[in-house]
């Protein structure tokens, strides 16, 4: 399964969004473009994306102000912003790495430039390799022997739970919809519903309760699910 980003492109240049959608499809990237920051607040909120491309000046709300209120917020703090902007005053990108963003291009930029800025960002968010043993506060997954171990003892796993797991581990702190988790954990051309993802949650909680995890794995009312060590 090949594992497509989905990048969300918030500026309100024409030639920037299509200069920019075009670079990013030829690199097999979902995108979703947006002029504002009202309509970027409505997408995260209805999917949540793994980058979001973010200009400094937009019509009603500045870029930095919104990057601000995005990392301020449990729901959206993980997601890496890279900045897009003509100001290229040194104080202008010390005022954005303030806020958070995790990149800053500036105007203009190449295609080539702009790419290699997001799988840059996007390999610093990844887990180091798919074969590396996972361990989180104790309970510890082993991808290439396919086994769970929860503070020394065997946890059984179905493969799908196994899976879903695995997922979590790599992305903690991530807030991620049911359609997302279907794309990633059972691949895009399968088509089920996406109230499975509930059914296989509820197993994993249910075998994960018996050695004190299963409240890692919670339930984000109107968004998803999010595995955390935070634990409420």
């Amino acid at each position: 399964m090949i594992d497509e980003k989905y990048i969300l492109v918030v500026d309100d240049e024409p030639a920037i969004l299509d200069m920019v959608e075009f670079a990013l499809k030829r690199q097999d990237f979902r995108t979703k473009l947006v002029v504002n920051a009202m309509q970027a607040m409505n997408a995260i909120s209805e999917t949540p994306p793994d980058l979001i491309l973010l200009d400094w000046m937009l019509p009603d709300l500045s870029g930095v102000d919104l990057a601000r209120r995005l990392k301020r917020d449990d729901l959206t703090k993980s997601i890496p912003i890279i900045m897009i902007t003509a100001r290229a005053e040194e104080g202008d990108k010390l005022r954005g790495f303030d806020v958070g963003v995790d990149d800053y291009v500036t105007k203009p930029f190449s295609p080539r430039e702009l790419i290699a800025r997001i799988n840059a960002v996007l390999r610093r968010i990844e887990p180091e390799t798919i074969d590396q043993n996972i361990d989180v506060e104790g309970l510890n997954l082993d991808p290439v022997t396919h086994r769970v171990n929860a503070n020394g003892s065997v946890v059984e796993l179905g493969p799908t739970e196994f899976r879903l797991l695995q997922f979590f581990m790599t992305h903690t702190e991530r807030v991620y919809s049911r359609e997302q988790l279907l794309d990633r954990v059972w691949g895009q051309n399968v088509y089920i519903e996406d109230r499975t993802v509930d059914v296989h949650i509820r197993r994993l909680r249910k075998v994960l309760s018996e050695y004190g995890y299963d409240k890692m794995i919670q339930t984000v009312r109107g968004s998803g699910y999010r595995f955390s060590k935070q634990i409420k």
